[in-house]
């Protein structure tokens, strides 16, 4: 009895202190004005002068709107054939095909420069932002200290934000056309600052890396993105094959991968019933929609576009618009 009444009541300490702590802690909750004051410190570290710095305290509006998509994202529920066909339609592949003959010259310069097939790089322009339409208008700013004040993931959207501010601090953007989406990415190439500051590229050597509105600059960015994790140019992306055996015979990921040898020898085929390419490169299976769906030997190129995006629909969407692209007969 003596044990029992103990513990009740040690129970009953702990909930008053508990509760204790979270009324010091609820009244320690600095509001939204009061915390921008305190990023001042670490964006004059970023290079920016104090003018600059209170510009953007200033502008920084904490925006509801940022905190209920952070919280409510859609879950993915396409099935992979649905978004091939119903995210990648035909007027898409129209349009990715205008785009690339419109800009070849300015896109063969990017291939150039950083060895990524300008039909890839117009797949992802397309992909990301539907060829530039559709790049958000949300202030950066404004958006990444809403998240980063919000406290789910504080420590990477404040390391991003001053990403932005050191962005801004080297001129390549205005604070006002500093926009992007919801989550802080921005412009054609839609990079978080982070990979801005790692990957943007100014091509045209004016002084800018101008992702928002200067083709020469989005087009270098993001091949420069995909070759800085090793791109190889004599490389294609995979390919969707055929199953010579049950599905359930063959190991699907990347831990199974060998050489296309290996996987003819085990009854991999092309679309077209014909032995995979006498080539010297290892690959694996995945089947993003199924033992039902495509099932497709992908190559070290698809894990970089990964690194862009780690979903495999997103990926294999990636690889499908740009065989389209380069291959007019394919529908």
């Amino acid at each position: 009895m003596r044990t029992s009444t103990l513990y009740s009541f040690i129970s009953i300490l702990l909930l008053i202190f508990s509760a204790s702590i979270a009324a010091e802690q609820q009244k320690e909750k600095l509001s939204f004005d009061e915390w921008k004051l305190s990023l001042k410190s670490d964006m004059l570290k970023q290079g920016a002068n104090i003018e600059l710095v209170e510009k953007i305290i200033t502008s920084l509006t904490y925006i509801p709107r940022v905190i209920k998509l952070d919280r409510h994202q859609p879950e993915g529920r396409m099935t992979h054939e649905e978004y091939l066909t119903k995210v990648i339609p035909p007027s898409k592949v129209k349009r990715a095909r205008i785009e690339y003959k419109k800009n070849l010259v300015k896109l063969k310069q990017a291939e150039a420069s950083t060895g990524v097939p300008a039909r890839f790089i117009v797949s992802l322009w397309g992909k990301e932002t539907n060829f530039g339409t559709i790049t958000g208008n949300y202030s950066v700013p404004s958006s990444l200290a809403t998240l980063a004040y919000d406290g789910r993931r504080a420590k990477f959207f404040r390391k991003e934000l001053m990403a932005a501010v050191k962005i801004l601090a080297e001129g390549h953007i205005e604070l006002e056309n500093m926009k992007g989406s919801w989550a802080g990415a921005m412009g054609n190439c839609q990079f978080m600052p982070s990979s801005f500051l790692q990957s943007a590229v100014d091509a045209n050597n004016d002084g800018k890396k101008d992702i928002w509105g200067d083709k020469d600059d989005i087009f270098a960015s993001m091949g420069n993105y995909l070759a800085r994790y090793g791109w190889d140019k004599n490389k294609t992306w995979g390919r969707q094959i055929k199953l010579s055996k049950p599905f359930e015979q063959y190991s699907m990921g990347k831990k199974h991968a060998q050489n296309l040898a290996a996987w003819n020898l085990e009854g991999i085929r092309r679309m077209d019933g014909s032995n995979l390419p006498n080539v010297d490169i290892k690959a694996y299976l995945i089947a993003p929609g199924g033992e039902n769906g495509r099932i497709y030997l992908v190559y070290p190129n698809f894990d970089i576009i990964m690194r862009w995006n780690r979903s495999h629909y997103f990926a294999t969407g990636v690889g499908y618009l740009a065989d389209r692209i380069a291959y007019p007969t394919i529908q």
